[in-house]
C-alpha cells in the first residue's frame, strides 16, 4: 500500500500489547460493522464464540487478548476509556457470565469456554482470531481476521485484495527512494511531503489537533509512568523503576502538571552522564505505563512505544529548549513517514519478525527525526535510519511469561539511546560516504526475518522465556 496514514502508524490505545491488545480491540469492533454490513441484527445475535490461534494463543493472557476482546465486544472505545472501565467490565462479563454485545443486546457468555485458545497457526499470519456468531447454536456468520502489529488489522479477503484506500497522496512512497526523489524534486524535508500527503485526507485544521494529541498521550504517559511506583501487573511481579529514576534525577525541582514538568527539566542543569539516565528515564516510564495497560501511542507497536517519546522529551528537554508545537509536529510526521516505510516493505509485528521489527523500527524512526530536527538534509535523515536498523538486525522477540516487560521494557531505552547515537553518526556522514540504504536495510531486515526461527517470533518457545525461571523473578 502506498497511502498509510501517519495516525495509523501512531495511534492511540491502550497496553500492553498493539498486535495483541489493540489489534483484537480492533477486531472486535470491526466485527459489528460487517454483521451491519451483512443487515444481520445484532438483537438476532444470540451467542458468541472467539477462537485465538498461533502467537495470539500462545502468549494472548499474557498481552489481556481476552480483556481486549471483552472490551471491543462491549463497544468499548479503546482511545478514551479508563483502566478502571475496562477491569469492572471484563470483571463483570467474567463473574456474571454475561455481554452486553455492543452496548445493544445482552448475552450469555463464558470466556473460559468462548474464548478459545488454539497452539495451531493459520495461514498469512501467527496473529489470528475467528469470531463465529449465532442464533439458537445455529452459525450465523464467521469472520477471521488478522492482527498484523501495529493495532493493523486485516482479514483474508483483504490480503488477498491488497485493497487501495479511496484516497490518493500528492507524494506517494512505496520506497525510501520514493521519499528522496518526492523531497529532491520538490525541495522539501520529509515532514513537509508528511503534511502535504495529509491534507489529501483530512483537514490542516485536524492533522494539527491530531499531533498535538498525540504528543500529549505521549508525554502524559511518560509523566505518569514516571510518578508511579510499586510493581506491574502479573506474576512476575517487576518492579516499577521509573520512579526512582526520575526521583533521582528531578531532586527538589516543583511542579504540578506536566506542561511544567517538561519546563522544571529544561531549566535543570543536565550533566553528560545524566542525559542517558534521562533519556531511559522516559522510555522506561512509557513502557511501564504500557505493561500496566495505560494509554499509550504505538509507535510503530505498544511493545516499542517508549522509544520516539523518549527521543522526542529528549530533543526538547536536552538538545533543544526553544523547541515548540512546530518542531514536535514535523518530529511526529518524520517518525511516522520512516515507520510506513517498514510497514509497505517488512512488518512491524514481532510474530511475524521478531523484535527487530518493533524495536529496531521504533529506533530508526526516531533516529530519523531526530536528524531532521537537528537539521539533517533527507540523506542524512534516511541515513540515519538505516543506522538504527542496521543495529537491531536479528533481534528476537522471547517475552518472559508472554508478558510485555522483560526483556521489552529495558529494550525501549537501549533502542531510544541508538536512535540518538544513530542521528548523531549520519549527521556526521555525506551522501557520497554512505554505502547502505534505507531499502536496502528494509529489505534484509525482512529476509531476516522471514529467516529466523519461528520460536524467536514472540511465542514464549524460545530464548530467555524457556531459559529463565519464572518463579524466581
Amino acid at each position: 500500500m502506498s497511502a498509510i496514514s501517519i495516525f495509523e502508524m501512531l495511534s492511540i490505545g491502550v497496553g500492553p500489547s498493539s498486535s495483541h491488545t489493540l489489534g483484537p480491540w480492533r477486531a472486535a469492533l470491526e466485527l459489528r460493522r460487517r454483521l451491519q454490513a451483512k443487515n444481520i441484527p445484532i438483537d438476532s445475535i444470540n451467542q458468541i464464540q472467539i477462537e485465538l490461534y498461533g502467537s495470539l494463543s500462545l502468549t494472548g493472557k499474557g498481552h489481556y487478548t481476552d480483556k481486549a476482546i471483552i472490551c471491543g465486544l462491549s463497544a468499548l472505545d479503546y482511545e478514551s476509556v479508563s483502566s478502571e472501565e475496562i477491569e469492572s467490565t471484563v470483571e463483570r462479563v467474567s463473574i456474571t457470565h454475561q455481554l452486553n454485545l455492543f452496548g445493544e443486546k445482552t448475552i450469555s457468555f463464558d470466556p473460559s469456554e468462548q474464548l478459545i485458545f488454539h497452539k495451531t497457526f493459520l495461514p498469512h499470519h501467527p496473529n489470528a482470531m475467528t469470531f463465529s456468531v449465532f442464533l439458537d447454536e445455529q452459525p450465523m456468520y464467521s469472520q477471521t481476521f488478522y492482527s498484523l502489529g501495529g493495532g493493523f488489522i486485516s482479514s483474508a479477503e483483504d490480503v488477498s485484495a491488497r485493497i487501495e484506500p479511496e484516497y490518493a497522496y500528492t507524494y506517494p512512497s512505496q520506497s525510501a527512494k520514493d521519499l528522496l526523489n518526492h523531497c529532491i524534486s520538490q525541495q522539501k524535508k520529509i515532514s513537509d511531503i508528511v503534511l502535504e500527503n495529509e491534507k489529501k485526507r483530512y483537514s490542516e485544521n485536524y492533522v494539527h489537533q491530531r499531533l498535538d494529541a498525540i504528543y500529549q498521550v505521549m508525554r502524559d504517559c511518560a509523566y505518569k509512568g514516571c510518578h508511579s511506583s510499586g510493581y506491574l501487573p502479573g506474576r512476575l511481579q517487576v518492579k516499577r523503576r521509573a520512579f526512582d529514576m526520575h526521583k533521582s534525577l528531578i531532586k527538589e525541582t516543583r511542579y504540578s502538571n506536566p506542561d511544567e514538568w517538561i519546563a522544571s527539566i529544561r531549566k535543570t542543569k543536565v550533566y553528560f552522564r545524566e542525559i542517558l539516565k534521562w533519556v531511559s528515564c522516559f522510555a522506561i516510564a512509557v513502557n511501564e505505563e504500557n505493561a500496566a495497560m495505560g494509554r499509550v501511542v504505538t509507535a510503530p507497536t505498544n511493545g516499542s512505544a517508549g522509544v520516539v517519546p523518549a527521543v522526542l522529551l529528549y530533543y526538547l528537554v536536552i538538545e533543544n529548549h526553544r523547541a515548540g508545537t512546530d518542531h514536535i509536529r514535523r518530529f511526529l510526521c518524520v517518525a511516522a513517514e520512516i515507520g510506513t516505510l517498514f510497514k509497505k516493505n517488512a512488518t512491524i509485528s514481532a510474530a511475524m519478525g521478531g523484535c527487530q521489527a518493533e524495536i529496531g523500527v521504533s529506533s530508526a524512526m526516531a533516529a530519523a527525526a531526530l536528524a531532521e530536527m537537528m537539521g539533517g538534509d533527507v540523506h542524512q535523515v534516511l541515513t540515519a535510519a538505516e543506522i538504527a536498523m542496521e543495529h537491531h538486525l536479528g533481534l528476537t522477540c522471547d517475552p518472559i511469561g508472554g508478558l510485555v516487560q522483560i526483556p521489552c521494557i529495558e529494550r525501549n531505552s537501549m533502542g531510544a539511546i541508538k536512535a540518538i547515537n544513530a542521528a548523531e553518526l549520519a549527521l556526521g556522514t555525506q551522501k557520497e560516504d554512505t554505502r547502505v540504504s534505507l531499502d536496502e536495510i528494509i529489505a534484509t531486515m525482512w529476509d531476516t526475518a522471514k529467516d529466523m526461527n519461528a520460536k524467536y517470533k514472540e511465542t514464549s518457545t524460545g530464548g530467555l522465556a524457556v531459559k529463565v525461571n519464572q518463579s524466581d523473578c
